[in-house]
């Protein structure tokens, strides 16, 4: 597909052109500015936070500033720059918030860490990999086997290795950023040691079905699959689906769907709530004639889900509406399935709220 039309669909908020090139043309950049900045692990410069907010401002202006591309220059390299302003915005918004980094996220950090069951095992592993970061940092790796095992205090380190306190704690907190703490959130977080332990009570049966499976045991997404497969079997009768075409509805019924703060309904379910359903321009949260929007593009996955309890919360307080939640999160604004249906857990209990397949399918 030519950048041309690329940008015509874009302006006409196809969910299909979106996603396989506004996405994807955000992340490489993203990989790029990443390497350079090392914007992972930093509060609001996730990718989807970015990338959201390159694309609200993109629909603000009506994708003129795509328009306005030279026609000697690409669209992905336009678009590259673009987000680059994005990213040094983001920048410094938080460089300004976090100017210091708080010695409590650290300390807090290790005392998980040195709190868990499986103490030693976890201290090596992070131990193997400071070392492996620092492949080339004598000095990092001496500090990193000093904190992770001998327990010395900064003042302690800083006279065995013969350098100022000032200099351990910078590479102490480097350290911390760069590799113990996104270590640590990734692979440890969610009641998940590294594949082998679950702090939950799974039933005996699935033990064994669980084994017929061998998964990457480092996001916590990977029990959704799990358990999808291990129930796939059972009876979906008696669960409350949402249809796949929503063309008119009765009039107890709501149309849920995924918008943005701002309210700007163009595309996807969000045009067809507008044009169909009552959805008011301008209005990005809540209920609003036989609609209820759902903010999908202010950011990560986290941001979505104090919008989603609101929403749970709506329903069971008006049992006489019938909600039907589409894919909110799944078309333009670049999530899958697997990323939104574990937010609306607590919503597999309220019996007006209807879910589309694919989210009870992972849910179930």
């Amino acid at each position: 597909m030519n950048d041309d039309l690329i940008i015509k669909q874009l302006a006409e908020y196809n969910e299909h052109t979106t996603k396989k090139y506004f996405y994807d043309y955000c992340r490489k950049a993203y990989e790029i500015f990443n390497q350079k900045y090392q914007l992972k692990n930093k509060i609001g410069l996730d990718f989807y936070s970015l990338a959201h907010e390159y694309y609200i401002y993109l629909m603000v202006h009506n994708f003129k500033p795509l328009l306005d591309r030279p026609e000697n220059v690409r669209l992905s390299t336009w678009m590259t720059n673009g987000f680059r302003f994005v990213v040094l915005d983001a920048l410094k918004a938080y460089n300004k918030e976090f100017s210091q980094i708080s010695d409590t996220t650290s300390d807090e950090i290790l005392e998980y860490v040195r709190s868990t069951d499986h103490y030693e095992n976890l201290m090596e592993q992070l131990s193997e990999a400071v070392s492996s970061h620092y492949s080339k940092d004598r000095i990092m790796q001496e500090i990193g086997y000093m904190v992770l095992y001998a327990g010395f205090s900064q003042k302690e380190i800083a006279a065995q290795l013969g350098i100022t306190p000032a200099a351990v704690n910078q590479r102490y907190k480097k350290m911390m950023d760069e590799v113990i703490t996104p270590y640590v959130i990734e692979n440890y977080s969610d009641g998940i040691y590294n594949g082998a332990v679950f702090d939950m009570e799974v039933p005996q049966p699935c033990m064994s079905a669980i084994a017929d499976y061998s998964f990457e045991f480092k996001e916590h997404k990977f029990l959704h699959n799990i358990f999808r497969k291990i129930h796939n079997n059972k009876d979906m009768d008696n669960i409350r689906i949402t249809p796949n075409f929503i063309k008119s509805l009765n009039h107890n019924e709501i149309f849920v769907f995924g918008s943005n703060l701002m309210g700007l309904h163009g595309g996807g379910a969000a045009r067809m709530a507008h044009t169909h359903f009552g959805a008011v321009m301008g209005n990005g949260d809540g209920l609003q004639g036989q609609s209820y929007a759902i903010p999908t593009m202010q950011g990560d996955v986290d941001t979505i889900e104090p919008y989603v309890d609101k929403f749970i919360e709506f329903a069971k307080q008006h049992p006489e509406m019938k909600f039907l939640v589409t894919q909110i999160g799944c078309g333009i604004a670049g999530f899958e399935p697997r990323d939104i249906a574990p937010l609306f857990k607590a919503a597999t209990d309220v019996e007006n709220i209807y879910l589309p397949e694919s989210f009870w399918n992972i849910l179930r």
